[in-house]
């Protein structure tokens, strides 16, 4: 098979892949999904009870929201909490990603006859966006993809050997599914099981006799082990009931309820409907959006000359499809173990992928290059924050967003080098995204020294605005006693100071804030807002960026009593919990 991409070219794209997934790995503003606040505190809250079980969360509803493996992993990455940083959390996560990736290669490489076509398969993956928001920060995501994967990249990869294992086989892949179900969900056993079905179905060449009486119990002793994995949980914790409850019903049966009118209705229309389910699983490509669309429209004009492993990718993407399109609750989420077979796809269709695909990625690229660019260059200039000097780039900063634009002109130019251009500029991109909020990472998006010092082991109040919030105020304030309230009480100074005796405040940049007499200013740093209004976000669009997206944020030391009846009151809870 002719290589699809030039040895030089795939390793520079190694390179940049791995240099992109390492840079920023502890930054706050990582593209993440919120659950990592409670998947923190949960981590936090069960070190500092000191056994692995049972897990342990002060948040009101969330205890056993997700089986205990991830969990664990943070334990034992954080030393039981001794060492608290998101390099420490997060580390665990991209070794999972490179070990998928490293699988992927091996596998593809194996049966294309083609190491390089491994290769481009793996890095197709990591230039997903959604491998890169969910493949990096503290998430059930990273174990999940990689361990519901193993078994079937091991089918790819020893082919006849795997599929005729009488045993040997089937128990190394019940253990591997039995550790994703101990690391998001027992329900993945079904998608699992119905793709490992359909392999076996099409091995047999499609006899569904010679299957049953072959390998139906093979699947069924794969079932029956990794449900016995993922039953371990309920073995070791003391309070079985509980997550039979919170995890069982509550988390997982609860997604077959109705959420907007009636199931068969939100089946076809809607934010839930098996139609955006689709649409938002093939928008985890990001970037290659549209490449992924030109190769699954090849794929289906060459059906009748498909190899069996192209068959065999695109039934494991049709299993959990179907599957996860039965949840009232979908979301393209549910569908990022599919993601690495749809880059085999991607990689083996290479050569013969018409260029349009690639050249609207190079557009999307250059729209999202040249808007950060533009800010970036407003906000150093001041022209959005209205303050001379606070807001700072490095050179190298500049020199990666003026190669990354070079180099996406020189790939809309070339149609030789459109496609390894379009590949590796993703890589800058999640890169300038990172390097672009690198100011807030430094002094100015920080506490100085003195104000930690001063505000050690003392109540101090944040806004809130995901659960567990305070997660992140432990990395900026450590040793604080954190507590939370509504971020849309954030402004309201006059409220706050009234109400609590340390607490943070929002005052618009530019604007020092308004204290009482009596109050002191202990310290300030800038925050970059979330959650904003859609009015908000088109006022951002037609310039007002300064205004809605950043905030100074300072720690107000007011005569508020610790023993203030509004504290007291049952009305006022933490806004965290």
């Amino acid at each position: 098979m002719r290589s699809p991409i030039t040895y030089r070219n795939a390793i520079f794209i190694l390179i940049l892949g791995i240099f992109t997934y390492l840079y920023g790995l502890d930054s706050r503003f990582a593209p993440k999904n919120g659950d990592e606040y409670p998947y923190m505190h949960i981590v936090r809250m069960t070190a500092d009870a000191g056994a692995w079980l049972p897990l342990q969360s002060d948040m009101i509803g969330i205890k056993n929201t997700k089986p205990p493996l991830v969990f664990w992993e943070g334990i034992a990455s954080t030393q039981w909490g001794s060492d608290w940083s998101l390099i420490a959390l997060r580390w665990p996560s991209v070794l999972y990603t490179g070990l998928t990736a490293f699988f992927l290669f091996l596998a593809v490489g194996r049966f294309s006859g083609n190491k390089q076509t491994g290769l481009l398969a793996a890095l197709v993956w990591l230039s997903f966006f959604a491998t890169y928001r969910y493949g990096r920060p503290f998430l059930t995501d990273p174990p999940e993809v990689f361990w519901l994967n193993l078994p079937f990249l091991a089918l790819l990869y020893w082919g006849r050997a795997a599929f005729d294992s009488k045993l040997l086989f089937p128990l190394l892949a019940g253990l591997s599914l039995g550790m994703a179900l101990l690391a998001k969900s027992f329900a993945y056993i079904v998608p699992a099981a119905f793709a490992l079905g359909l392999f076996y179905w099409r091995w047999r060449e499609w006899s569904l006799s010679r299957m049953l009486v072959k390998d139906l119990y093979k699947i069924l002793l794969t079932a029956t082990l990794a449900l016995g994995v993922f039953a371990l949980w309920f073995a070791l914790d003391p309070f079985p009931e509980a997550i039979w409850r919170e995890f069982i019903l509550g988390e997982n049966a609860a997604k077959f309820e109705a959420r907007s009118s009636h199931y068969f209705l939100d089946l076809v229309r809607g934010g839930d409907s098996i139609w955006m389910l689709i649409l938002t699983s093939l928008a985890n490509a990001g970037l290659f959006f549209f490449v992924l669309l030109s190769t699954l429209h090849q794929c289906w004009r060459e059906r009748r000359f498909l190899v069996i492993e192209e068959s065999l990718l695109l039934l494991f993407a049709l299993a959990f499809l179907i599957v996860f399109s039965l949840p009232s609750q979908r979301s393209g989420r549910y569908l990022l173990p599919i993601m690495p077979a749809l880059a085999v796809l991607i990689a083996l269709h290479w050569g013969r992928l018409p260029l349009w695909g690639f050249r609207i990625a190079l557009l999307l690229q250059l729209i999202l290059l040249s808007a950060l660019a533009w800010v970036g260059g407003n906000l150093q200039l001041s022209y959005f924050l209205g303050e001379p000097g606070i807001w700072d780039y490095s050179y190298w900063h500049w020199l990666l967003m003026t190669s990354s634009l070079l180099l996406v002109i020189w790939g809309l130019m070339s149609a030789a080098r459109c496609k390894a251009i379009a590949l590796a500029v993703c890589f800058l991109c999640y890169c300038a995204l990172t390097s672009s909020l690198s100011p807030l990472e430094g002094a100015l998006g920080r506490f100085d020294r003195a104000t930690i010092q001063a505000v050690a082991a003392q109540d101090i109040w944040i806004p809130c605005d995901y659960r567990a919030k305070d997660e992140e105020y432990r990395l900026l304030l450590p040793g604080a006693q954190l507590h939370g309230y509504p971020a849309k009480e954030a402004g309201d100074l006059p409220l706050l100071m009234g109400a609590y005796p340390l607490v943070a405040v929002h005052s618009p940049i530019g604007v020092e804030p308004v204290i009482c007499d009596s109050c002191k200013i202990v310290g300030k740093r800038m925050e970059m807002r979330a959650r904003h209004s859609d009015a908000q976000i088109r006022e951002m669009l037609m310039g007002r960026i300064g205004e809605h997206l950043f905030v100074n944020e300072y720690l107000v030391s007011t005569p508020a009593l610790a023993q203030s009846p509004i504290l007291n009151s049952t009305a006022n809870k933490d806004a965290c919990r």
